[in-house]
């Protein structure tokens, strides 16, 4: 029983207190959550209260008031692990620390995109939507599952119909049944003002190399969202960890592209401990370690192909002439590179 609710199991002005404070932020950790909680009790039972003092059990229990008062208005407080990359490559490293769980307040009916609509107007919308499209179908592909996208590759996304030609039939068709119409480009300042939003919103984060992905909240709220857009009947943009069955946009997958083995790193360690073999949770084939999901599909994929990329971006540059803007899609580059050597291999 938590130390701080056993003489107070009914709806009480600390809890009201408590969903006040959590739905003023877009997320919440138990780190975070401490000195609210402390605050709250400190007033409640008039006397000092630390927030060391506070339980992962105080949390969990005005988590479970909170989402009984508010499943009425289809509401709910999800938690979700952050998709860190952790170097799993080394057996005699210690265990890295564990992610602090990350809490959202989440509509359980409407889509998080509809709620934006009452905060953005359409055009932005759409703006969001191409990012979307881009992380989840352009840059997630066979061969380099990325899942996140660089701030000018965001930006160029600024125009309407930008990237329309690598996205599927049915994401095109759905926007401009959401849209009603042809959606209108945003300048590069509207752009650059609505990446800085999302990102302080916490639906986007954004790596120290400058890619944007969607942040724990952005998939606890799109969760539904995303699997009905981008997995269709022989399609699965999507996956999911292994270990944990959340959706993964960071870890590794197994080095067969046709298998679904996907694991986060944060649930690597103690999974292949479990199964008592490095092997894949889903082929049972030897876990390669090398083969990344998330950023590190393009940072840290192989060299050659790197320069190739860059070697095919320069040629591309020069062609196009000094006065055009041009950034060349990585990954179409890696895969016409990686198809190439393929190719050459099997003669």
């Amino acid at each position: 029983m938590p130390r701080y609710a056993e003489d107070h199991e009914r709806y009480d002005d600390s809890n009201r207190a408590f969903l006040q404070a959590f739905m003023a932020r877009s997320t919440m950790t138990f780190s975070e959550a401490k000195p609210v909680l402390a605050a709250i009790f400190s007033v409640r039972d008039e006397e000092q209260v630390s927030p060391e003092d506070i339980t992962e059990d105080d949390l969990q229990t005005y988590i479970a008031a909170a989402n009984s008062a508010i499943s009425p208005f289809d509401l709910e407080i999800r938690s979700i692990l952050p998709q860190i990359e952790i170097n799993n490559n080394d057996p005699n490293a210690p265990p890295p620390p564990a992610p602090e769980r990350v809490y959202a307040l989440v509509n359980t009916t409407s889509d998080a995109l509809t709620q934006l609509a009452t905060t953005y107007s359409a055009d932005e919308i759409a703006f969001v939507k191409r990012i979307l499209d881009a992380m989840f179908d352009t840059y997630n592909t066979r061969r380099q599952e990325a899942m996140v996208i660089s701030s000018m590759q965001a930006l160029q996304l600024a125009k309407a119909g930008a990237g329309d030609a690598n996205r599927r039939e049915s994401g095109t068709q759905q926007q401009q049944a959401t849209q009603g119409g042809a959606a209108q480009s945003l300048t590069m300042t509207q752009a650059e003002t609505m990446l800085k939003q999302l990102l302080e919103q916490g639906w986007f984060e954004k790596s120290r190399k400058g890619y944007y992905r969607l942040s724990p909240r952005g998939l606890m709220e799109l969760r539904g969202w995303l699997v009905a857009a981008y997995n269709d009947e022989g399609i699965r943009k999507i996956k999911f960890c292994a270990a944990c069955r959340d959706i993964i946009t960071a870890g590794q997958r197994c080095g067969d592209r046709d298998c679904t083995g996907r694991l986060h790193d944060h649930c690597m360690r103690n999974f292949f401990r479990m199964q008592k073999s490095e092997s894949c949770p889903v082929c049972k084939s030897a876990w390669p370690g090398d083969r990344f999901v998330g950023e590190r599909a393009i940072t840290m994929s192989d060299p050659a192909a790197q320069r190739a990329r860059r070697s095919a971006a320069n040629a591309q540059q020069a062609e196009a002439g000094p006065s055009t803007q041009f950034t060349l899609p990585e990954m179409d580059v890696e895969d016409e590179v990686d198809g190439g050597e393929e190719e050459a291999g099997s003669d």
